[in-house]
This record gives structure tokens, sequence and C-alpha cells, in this order.
């Protein structure tokens, strides 16, 4: 069974920065996706970012282009991302997700991680 932790949230004013981590055990990491999503309160949950196992290619959610950076470390089976010129916008709970290799992030992931809070203030 995957099993996913994640860690680095917090609080920050707008237009800093903020690196959340997210560490993988009990299958084999780099036969997965590893994914970002949030969920503000009031809102549904949304896709931020993904990358995948075999490219590393990552994919990312309009608003955060340019300023979020998915990346995975395959030795040390974690995925991060690095969340720079952050806006009260992104304030929300932030979930690291898994799926296997060829699956769709179009559906709901197989893992979810517990979820970090990340608050931005104005």
């Amino acid at each position: 069974q995957v099993q996913l932790v994640e860690s680095g949230g917090g609080l920050v004013q707008a237009g800093g920065s903020l690196r959340l981590s997210c560490t993988f055990s009990g299958r084999t990491f780099s036969s997965y996706d590893l994914g970002w999503f949030r969920q503000a309160p009031g809102r549904e949950r949304e896709f931020v970012a993904s990358i995948s196992g075999n490219d590393h290619h990552g994919v990312y959610l309009d608003s955060v282009k340019g300023r979020f950076t998915i990346s995975r470390d395959d030795a040390k089976n974690t995925v991060n991302l690095q969340m720079n010129s952050l806006k009260p916008g992104d304030t929300a709970v932030y979930y690291c997700a898994a799926i296997g290799a060829g699956k769709t992030w179009s559906k709901a992931p197989d893992y979810w991680g517990q979820g970090t809070q990340v608050t931005v203030s104005s």
C-alpha cells in the first residue's frame, strides 16, 4: 500500500516562497506519477501540478505556471513543490497524490497524503 506524507506548509507573506515535500513509501516510486492538488475553504479540490515517473515531465495549473516548480528525487522517493511569488489566492490545504503509470489525472488519484496547510497573508 502506498503511503504519502507531506511536509513544509506554513504561513508566508505575499510574494514569499515555500517548499512542500512529499515522501512516498510502500511501492516502487519510479512506477508512479506524482502530483499536487489543493483545496481552499468552500472550494473544490483542484489540480496544481504533476510529474511523470518515466521522463519527469511536469504539468501545471495555468495560474501557477512560472511561479511553482514540481520536481522528484527517485533516490529519496520524494516529490517537491517549490512555490515562489505566492499570492493570497494560493492559500489552501495542499495534498500530494499518486497514480500508477499509464493512468490519467482526470480521474481520482489512487493515493492521497493527509494534506499540509499553506497560508499566504496579504
